[in-house]
């Protein structure tokens, strides 16, 4: 199914999997919309670009995240979030003091009431979790990321600290930079190719470069995986041309806010 554009209190936007709505597990993927950050952080902004001189204030950042949770209904529960490298690294919840600076790209639990979060700004986000909802996760997938597995990574240890076969999950692909907006060099071309064989999620072009289409390949990565494609919500939304909703990197130069992706626990 696509995910469904939802409308909350105070202007807040956010798309939600229509799939984990119905167990009634809290997630959200967000939008730009919403918060309350000036351009060029206008105005749901998640987090900070790296390496920008244009810095957005730590405090907008808190009360846009917590506008964002509670439109998602998980407002007072506790929040984690990684380091993220842009890697297949997972990192397993089980502790309140879990450290924020850990590094990896995909975070899993099965200890109720958390809430996992990451970061993207044109990175594919996706969301998974368990049908009763008690084991979750939240992944990253930047193009490094769908190359090395993170996804298959993450599966693999929600498998392991939880009672939970594959072809349960009900995962949800949120939105990120669109195929005809991603365009890549042919190293990069290769490693898809490499990776996901034929036929790759990728188009060629005649100048030497091509396209990589990133939301495809994740969700290849989850039916390889062993999750039902019928369970797998997906959306056509795309960072870079819709930029009324969306931030993105690559559009906007680096100078930039952040969306996140969240899903909680029970």
């Amino acid at each position: 199914m696509d995910l469904v554009r939802r409308k909350r209190l105070k202007g807040v936007v956010y798309y939600a999997s229509p799939l984990l709505e119905a167990r009634g597990i809290p997630h959200a993927f967000s939008t730009r919309l919403g918060g309350i950050s000036p351009p060029p952080f206008d105005s749901m902004n998640l987090g900070n670009p790296n390496g920008c001189a244009v810095q957005d204030l730590t405090d907008r950042i808190t009360e846009n995240y917590r506008l964002l949770m509670q439109a998602a209904g998980c407002e007072h529960l506790p929040r984690f979030y990684l380091h993220q490298i842009h890697g297949d690294v997972v990192a397993v919840v089980e502790r309140s003091d879990f450290s924020n600076s850990t590094k990896g790209d995909a975070l899993v639990t099965c200890r109720p009431g958390n809430v996992l979060s990451v970061r993207v700004a044109d990175c594919c986000p996706v969301l998974l979790a368990m049908p009763d909802g008690h084991a979750v996760a939240a992944i990253h997938a930047g193009w490094r990321g769908a190359v090395g597995g993170v996804i298959h990574a993450a599966i693999s240890k929600l498998i392991e600290i939880a009672d939970v076969t594959t072809s349960s999950l009900i995962p949800a692909v949120g939105p990120c930079i669109g195929f005809d907006a991603f365009e890549v060099g042919p190293e990069v071309l290769a490693e898809f190719e490499k990776v996901f064989g034929q036929p790759a999620p990728v188009r060629r072009d005649s100048n030497g470069k091509g396209h990589v289409d990133l939301a495809a390949a994740c969700r290849l990565q989850l039916i390889r995986s062993g999750v039902d494609p019928a369970q797998i919500d997906t959306t056509d939304r795309c960072t870079y041309r819709d930029g009324d909703e969306f931030f993105s990197h690559r559009r906007d130069h680096g100078v930039t806010g952040r969306m996140c992706a969240i899903i909680a626990s029970r």
